[in-house]
């Protein structure tokens, strides 16, 4: 569990189609974050959006407009982890934009009990 104290908030923005080694690279992604002990990380599927090319992709646009909708993960670490794994999580990223932020956790707890497996 993180610490309340200064952390990094990273987010990464990605098109839910693009390929990787094992699958999609936003569940690379994710699977390397998870593998390297990041403590959380969330991918958010988005309704529309565009991106460099300005070309508008939406829900609804058939298969081939909905696969390319943008997947937006984020997720909070402490400097020094984020230290550690940067180099690589910035080599996964063939086709999308990082971005990374200093913010401060003011609180952080879970309850085992509200868990369900």
């Amino acid at each position: 569990m993180l610490p309340p104290g200064p952390a990094i908030k990273v987010t990464i923005y990605l098109n839910r189609d693009t390929a990787a080694e094992r699958g999609f690279l936003h569940q690379d992604i994710l699977e390397f974050l998870r593998r390297a002990g990041v403590q959380g990380a969330s991918a958010f599927l988005a309704d529309a959006g565009f991106g460099s090319h300005h070309r508008l992709h939406e829900t609804g646009q058939g298969d081939v407009g909905s696969l390319h909708l943008p997947v937006v993960i984020g997720f909070v670490e402490r400097e020094e982890k984020f230290a550690a794994i940067r180099e690589e999580l910035l080599g996964l990223v063939t086709d999308g934009f990082v971005e990374a932020h200093p913010t401060q956790i003011l609180k952080n707890v879970s309850s085992a009990g509200k868990v369900i497996s």
